[in-house]
């Protein structure tokens, strides 16, 4: 029987999947959402292997302990990169609620270039002075990867993998898929700027500090906002709504 609790995480859960095919992130049935269960946080939710990110429904999702083994429903296929990254970061971090992480073209190829991500503008900031970054070590199927990648990510709430992908780590669901998105175009804004051929402006020091404040402390409340209306948008029911 699965709870209320566990029920509205696996809706939030299945609604970030759609949305982040829906935004065009996903990288046909490879790259993986996890979240840790409310009621039984050893225990992880996760997609199974083969699945489109446009198909997965709260139903769907199968529950794996922090080794990676399914505990309960129907024995389905889980990616072995899934399992290591993912179980590893939700181990080391009680904060990580959510885990995702992408593929995309632009997240990729900021990850190939040296500066990583560059301080350009307001989107940008949000991850001043909050991103870590995780050489390359080739598929990530080998646990004693694990202790690397976790000392990379520390206390930050996005990571780059270089010549891999992105990362970010959410206290919600929500707030993992808008550090999710917001990444996702910062990527593609540098790119876009770096193209142009033109000399590159960044604010002060002093300004990108001020605005990653700003950003933590979310004044308006606009990180619950953004997420029911994500949840409109992915057509999943909201309670009380």
């Amino acid at each position: 029987m699965i709870s209320t609790a566990e029920m509205a995480m696996r809706e939030d859960l299945a609604a970030a999947y759609r949305l982040i095919a829906r935004f065009g992130m996903d990288d046909i049935i490879h790259t993986h959402i996890s979240a840790r269960l409310p009621e039984e946080p050893e225990l992880l939710l996760i997609n199974r292997y083969g699945d489109l990110f446009r198909e997965v429904t709260p139903e769907s999702l199968a529950v794996i302990d922090h080794h990676g083994q399914q505990m309960r429903g129907q024995q389905a296929p889980i990616n072995t990169a899934g399992i290591v990254i993912h179980t590893a970061v939700h181990a080391a971090r009680p904060d990580a609620v959510c885990v995702m992480h992408t593929h995309t073209a632009a997240g990729v190829a900021v990850s190939c270039l040296e500066e990583g991500l560059l301080p350009l503008n307001q989107t940008s900031l949000l991850f001043y002075g909050q991103v870590g970054y995780h050489e390359f070590e080739g598929i990530a199927l080998d646990p004693g990867e694990q202790e690397r990648l976790v000392a990379d990510l520390g206390t930050n709430r996005a990571m780059i993998l270089r010549n891999h992908g992105l990362l970010t780590v959410g206290r919600s669901i929500g707030e993992a898929f808008s550090l999710m998105y917001n990444l996702e175009q910062a990527c593609r804004i540098q790119l876009s700027a770096l193209g142009s051929g033109r000399p590159i402006h960044l604010p002060s020091k002093e300004v990108c500090e001020r605005t990653a404040r700003q950003y933590e402390a979310d004044p308006d409340g606009a990180a619950e906002l953004e997420w029911l209306a994500l949840r409109r948008l992915a057509g999943m029911p909201i309670e009380g709504h």
